[in-house]
């Protein structure tokens, strides 16, 4: 039996959603942090942090940076080295309020590093702190049960995806087009990335 008409209907309104989220993402805001990324080579690290599903992508924009040649770590692993002055750190927060996120964000300023932030909400503590932002509109705050009914009657519906997921969706597809404009710049190729791809799987 094939999949439900109404899921692949509310599949393909997912699908329509992030297109329009990410169509809204400023071309200066990724030019500045595409800049800022390829920076870091040479003598430079990036760390990545995220919480939850959103600490998910940043896992896997942190896999891609590596198969281009970064120096790259996820923040919180047994292995990831000291921050020093000059050092990247991209936070990755819908809210942009996520306690971890934060706290790390807070750190890395102390020490002398950069932030790069990417998040649903520029006013928000982590927005105002970076000195390079993305905004992805996709993460909507909980609404009001009680303005619930005057949204609808208005037309103002959440979207169709729980929570955080549009953000954490548009964030992930961001990402992997980032990765593609990188390699572009630096002339490698998915046979480039595959060979520093994991062998002991």
């Amino acid at each position: 039996m094939g999949i439900r008409l109404e899921v692949k209907d509310r599949a393909q309104k997912i699908v329509e959603a992030i297109s329009d989220v990410l169509s809204d993402v400023n071309g200066g805001e990724v030019e500045r942090l595409a800049s800022t990324i390829l920076r870091t080579l040479g003598d430079r690290k990036i760390f990545v942090v995220g919480a939850g599903r959103t600490g998910l992508v940043a896992k896997a924009f942190v896999m891609r940076l590596m198969h281009l040649g970064f120096s790259v770590h996820v923040v919180g692993e047994t292995i990831t080295p000291r921050m020093d002055p000059g050092d990247l750190l991209i936070a990755i927060s819908g809210s942009g309020e996520t306690l971890y996120p934060l706290t790390i964000a807070r750190q890395a300023k102390k020490l002398g590093g950069i932030l790069a932030v990417i998040t649903s909400y520029p006013e928000s503590t982590l927005g105002k702190m970076a000195d390079v932002r993305v905004v992805i509109k996709g993460r909507v705050l909980p609404a009001a049960q009680a303005d619930y009914d005057s949204r609808q009657i208005m037309g103002l519906h959440e979207p169709l995806t729980p929570l955080g997921t549009l953000f954490e969706i548009s964030t992930l597809v961001f990402c992997d087009a980032l990765i593609s404009e990188l390699a572009s710049r630096l002339g490698k190729t998915e046979e480039d990335l595959a060979r520093r791809h994991a062998t002991l799987e």
